[in-house]
């Protein structure tokens, strides 16, 4: 069937992500079973029922029948764009039939961020011990920890909260100061990181590789945290192992990297609402706009595809624009008064 051949091509040609091919296929799916019902007829054909009156009803469904929101309609739409040029491109459809249907207007969802004091403060308090004895202990309690048998247990349980003290903060440094995403940090190997150019490779959306500047306070961090990691394994580890590793010694997981970032940030008094890694990712590219970098260079850092995604993030400005309104501008500082 042609939206299997579809899914083929964007997993392996365009290496969407699995969550990315999942959506598709879910929409995908949905489509076919809507054209199916309309006449009671399994599709075969469906360049020949890919027409703008379709798309249409099908977009009425979504919003009237099925009571979904702009946001989920767009996508669904968006996804049938994709499809369709891909069509074209195999010589099935002379054009693309989605572009001459109106898309629900969805209100623009601005990103969440941390306050710069904050993530000062944070910062500030959370450095865990770097101290030899605080490795010595580590390297005396690694098999236990690897293989999770608890033994002498005050040690056990120190040497524990020390490593995992460790990695939650290293997770959230590397969070905040490269931008980057969650999979992108999971799959980050220790080769990735050049101490020697201070800079780390990650391999982001569609496997692009890129390029981050690393400062020499997190660099100071990963070394430090990579001997802390190498205690625990009882070994060097290769360059092509993970970077960081939960305390038995495998890779990171999705979930465990948003568990690490609520726990570290939910203990800041001054860091309210959702705590994510995206979170952090919206704070760092909000900061870097406040301080004066362009928008270029932010969507490079970012590793966005197109400028448009970036400059979501102007709207963060507008309360530091205001302030310097007010203090430069001339009728501002003398409080606007007549005859001014």
């Amino acid at each position: 069937m042609l939206t299997d051949d579809f899914l083929a091509y964007i997993s392996g040609v365009k290496r969407y992500s699995p969550r990315t091919c999942t959506i598709y296929s879910d929409v995908l799916k949905e489509f076919v079973g809507f054209i199916s019902e309309d006449d009671g007829s399994c599709v075969t054909d469906i360049e020949t029922r890919l027409t703008v009156n379709t798309i249409r009803d099908y977009e009425f469904y979504l919003s009237e029948t099925r009571k979904l929101n702009e946001r989920t309609v767009s996508q669904h739409l968006s996804v049938l764009s994709s499809f369709c040029r891909w069509m074209m491109g195999q010589g099935l459809l002379k054009s693309n039939p989605v572009k001459l249907v109106s898309r629900p207007k969805c209100s623009k969802r601005l990103p969440v961020f941390f306050r710069k004091d904050s993530m000062e403060e944070y910062f500030g308090t959370s450095a865990p011990s770097a101290d030899m004895e605080s490795l010595e202990l580590l390297k005396d309690s690694a098999p236990a920890l690897l293989d999770g048998t608890p033994h002498s247990s005050g040690t056990w349980k120190l040497a524990a909260e020390l490593y995992e003290k460790r990695l939650r903060r290293m997770i959230i440094s590397i969070l905040f100061e490269t931008g980057i995403r969650r999979a992108e940090l999971i799959s980050l190997k220790i080769g990735d990181i050049d101490s020697g150019r201070s800079v780390i490779n990650v391999t982001g959306k569609g496997d692009k590789m890129r390029e981050i500047p690393m400062t020499a306070i997190l660099s100071k961090e990963i070394s430090l945290y990579l001997k802390a990691a190498e205690a625990i394994v009882g070994r060097e580890r290769t360059s092509r192992e993970p970077l960081l590793i939960t305390l038995n010694g495998t890779a990171l997981y999705p979930v465990f990297v948003d568990r690490a970032v609520k726990r570290e940030l939910g203990q800041v008094e001054g860091i309210t609402g959702r705590k994510s890694p995206h979170v952090l990712r919206h704070t760092l590219a909000t900061e870097l706009l406040n301080d004066g970098s362009d928008l270029y260079s932010i969507k490079e850092l970012l590793g966005h595809s197109s400028l448009a995604a970036t400059q979501v993030y102007t709207h963060n400005t507008i309360e530091k624009l205001k302030k310097v309104y007010t203090n430069t501008h001339p009728r501002a500082k003398r409080g606007g008064k007549n005859g001014d």
